[in-house]
């Protein structure tokens, strides 16, 4: 397969955030994109053909309002802008909004201070005009020096303008056209000589004014880095004792200088005083009322769609992974490579498969809010409580959608911008019970919980389902508190969030963006969770499984046959033909039909648990007995414990096979019997109320969930996260069912 060609002509798409930036790019691409990671970050890299120049490739950059790298996106943005992540782009177009010239601007004085040929997008004109904005495009462009577009995105307007004048190739604008007081440009001129003299010099101008800011060092070798360094505190001192702010210098000159375009260029026919729809509707939508209220009826919303809509979506994918399976088994004769299709890849493709329902629909009304306008209220509404345990406003959906799946939630986290405030909600989400969880409740609390209430009022069983909910939630405020003190440690997060104007949403773009995001689960988590599931199958049928109960079956057949005999000779009629009896043959021969397909039926199982009890997992069940055995738990719920780590609801099956329960659920009054009824050795009670309690304790905080692990991978672009997650996750689970079990052993419960 031949390399993929490089485009020859690199096109950079840069813009603040809700300026329209992503409508732009999927107009200029026809939606012909590919989305991948930057080397080494986590950061999505979006590109793609220019719609009608295969010649010409558009790259996203991500939003950032400047290029004074604080955060993740900003360092990406820069670094590309710069070609140290790749080569660099030959034009860059800079989106902006119409409505917010001045500080859209301030991103675009940066790029041409890099020395970058630029096309101005002037985004959202009409929602300026509505705000009674007019804006003189070619005073504009005069003043910046670059070519001004005039568009609308959302209609598509002034597209093919944008393409022609960034295929034009403009030339270099003339960089530095904002002031700067003469002390503090000898001072950067001064210390531009410090640094390499293969940088640019226009590279080297943005590296000082970075490095006079805000302490960023240039990418330096050690011993120069500290002369720099101190060169630079020399000069800061210098500035301070000439009464020159430094620290905001820059940021004074470039809004100066964009004060004045914007008076040369701007006419205003309507008083700011006057109320905007979007005013108008922020009135209620941020009110510290109605406001929240609002929120939580929405993310109810949310969260019944999740949690409930796409159920029967997700159990037909069910349905038809099983009903392949039994078709494979019917075509394909008995086989080990039978089994392995069966229970390891088509089993493994339904792990998959079986999340899509849920992740396309939380990305619909991710879409929805984001295009509305509304996710940037949603973080603000929510950030003074968040604030509080570590995390901010934009946690609290991601967080709530893990209610449902920790795995859309995880991938809604994304849409934080800040990237420690991302990493701890990643970290806490599966913390939050999921539907998952909810089988294994209901199985055991149903079980070992009594149906009566108290105060006449609230049910036992209500309680103990609430308290498994209330339990995961306030840990995960507790972990994201103390990840936020003490691990994920640095400078405070600052919440800065825009509130861009509504607008009515493209429903065209937010399909394609549910898509392409369960495009990107498929492929990349979904090679991790298939992999997996081939390995938990290769671990719970090897080493060896034990002989088939072929005796066991020949005896059963020999019963049948003996008994049907004896319902021929009683009858009077021949073997052969007592399917044509009359009605009491028929329910006489039904009757022992039922009784072989019964004993065939407990045969089966009792060597599956065999089967499973011989096996690695068995074999690690028993290992891991001592080290359980302090919760209550013996080697078969350990064993259970190590088949949910395919699933949560998987234990429910497990202990199906181990206890000879066919078609086991979390509804199976046979396997509840079976639980209760088991005994040690010596007599004792397996399943007690206080195992019960252990066990439910241990699900609430432990992630036995592998989708749930390759997801993570896949979010944070390491397994360091994932396995810190799974330890401590694990040994929450551990430390709180052990002083469940002991403590209640203690206080003399069983």
């Amino acid at each position: 397969m031949e390399p993929e060609a490089t485009p020859a002509l690199r096109i950079a798409l840069a813009g603040n955030p809700n300026v329209g930036k992503t409508t732009v790019f999927n107009l200029l691409t026809g939606l012909r994109q590919k989305v991948a990671n930057y080397p080494g970050v986590t950061v999505e890299r979006k590109s793609g053909l220019l719609s009608g120049h295969d010649s010409a490739e558009v790259i996203d950059l991500p939003g950032t309002y400047s290029l004074s790298p604080k955060s993740e996106d900003e360092r990406i943005a820069y670094n590309m802008l710069t070609g140290r992540l790749e080569r660099a782009p030959d034009v860059v177009v800079c989106v902006v909004d119409a409505g917010n010239l001045e500080r859209n601007l301030y991103l675009a004085t940066q790029i041409t201070d890099l020395g970058l040929p630029l096309v101005i997008a002037l985004n959202m004109v009409d929602s300026a005009q509505q705000a009674g904005l007019t804006i003189d495009t070619d005073t504009l462009a005069v003043e910046l020096g670059v070519p001004v577009i005039a568009t609308v995105a959302s209609r598509g307007e002034g597209i093919d303008a944008l393409r022609k004048a960034a295929l034009s190739r403009p030339p270099v604008p003339e960089a530095r056209r904002w002031p700067m007081v003469d002390a503090m440009s000898q001072c950067v001129a001064s210390l531009s000589e410090l640094l390499p003299s293969d940088m640019p010099a226009t590279h080297r101008f943005m590296e000082v004014l970075r490095a006079l800011a805000d302490e960023a060092a240039p990418n330096l070798p050690e011993s120069r880095t500290t002369e720099f360094q101190r060169a630079v505190e020399r000069a800061r001192e210098a500035l301070a004792e000439g009464g020159i702010d430094w620290r905001h210098a820059e940021i004074m000159g470039r809004y100066n200088f964009l004060a004045r375009v914007a008076a040369r260029a701007v006419t205003r026919v309507k008083e700011p005083s006057e109320r905007t729809l979007t005013d108008q509707i922020d009135a209620v939508v941020t009110h510290r009322v109605a406001g929240p209220l609002l929120f939580f009826l929405l993310l109810g919303l949310v969260f019944q769609a999740v949690f409930a809509w796409a159920v029967p979506v997700m159990d037909l994918i069910e349905a038809s992974v099983t009903g392949l399976g039994r078709l494979v088994r019917n075509v394909l004769p008995a086989s080990v490579a039978t089994d392995l299709l069966v229970e390891g890849v088509i089993a493994g493709v339904g792990n998959v498969v079986v999340f899509l329902p849920q992740i396309l629909l939380l990305f619909f009304f991710l879409g929805l809010m984001e295009d509305t306008g509304y996710m940037a209220r949603s973080a603000f509404i929510m950030d003074r409580v968040m604030r509080k345990v570590g995390l901010s406003g934009g946690s609290v959906l991601p967080l709530l959608s893990s209610f449902a799946c920790a795995i859309p939630g995880i991938m809604a986290a994304r849409t934080l911008d800040n990237e420690r405030d991302r990493l701890i909600t990643i970290m806490v989400a599966p913390l939050m019970s999921c539907s998952a969880r909810l089988p294994i409740y209901t199985l055991f609390i149903a079980a070992f919980i009594p149906s009566g209430v108290f105060f006449g009022i609230v049910g036992w069983q209500g309680l103990a389902m609430f308290t498994m909910y209330l339990m995961g939630t306030v840990m995960a405020f507790v972990a994201a508190w103390i990840l936020k003190r003490f691990v994920f440690k640095g400078t405070r997060s600052h919440f800065v969030m825009e509130l861009p104007p509504y607008r009515v949403p493209k429903l065209r773009q937010v399909a394609w963006r549910m898509v392409e995001r369960s495009k990107v689960f498929a492929v990349r988590a979904g090679r991790i969770i298939f992999t997996l599931s081939i390995v938990l199958w290769v671990l719970a049928n090897y080493p060896s499984s034990p002989e088939e109960p072929t005796a066991e079956r020949l005896a059963a057949l020999s019963d049948y046959r003996a008994s049907t005999a004896a319902i021929a000779a009683t009858f009077g009629l021949p073997i052969d033909s007592l399917r044509f009896g009359g009605p009491e043959v028929q329910r006489a021969v039904e009757a022992v039909e039922s009784i072989y397909e019964a004993q065939l039926s407990d045969i089966e199982d009792a060597w599956q648990s065999r089967r499973i009890r011989d096996s690695f997992i068995g074999m690690l069940g028993r290992f891991l007995e001592p080290v359980m055995q302090p919760l209550g738990f013996d080697w078969k719920m350990s064993a259970g414990i190590v088949t949910a780590f395919a699933a949560r609801e998987v234990i429910i099956s497990t202990l199906g096979i181990i206890y000879s329960v066919e078609d086991a659920d979390e509804t199976s009054e046979a396997l509840r019997d079976r639980l209760k009824a088991d005994t040690y050795d010596d007599g004792r009670t397996v399943y007690t109320p206080l195992v019960a309690i252990s066990l439910l304790v241990f699900f609430v905080f432990a992630l036995q969930c592998m989708s749930t692990l390759a997801i993570a991978r896949r979010e944070t672009n390491t397994w360091l996260w994932p396995a810190v997650m799974w330890i401590y996750m694990t040994g929450l689970a551990w430390i709180f069912s052990f002083v469940v079990y002991q403590g209640g052993l203690a206080l003399g419960y069983t």
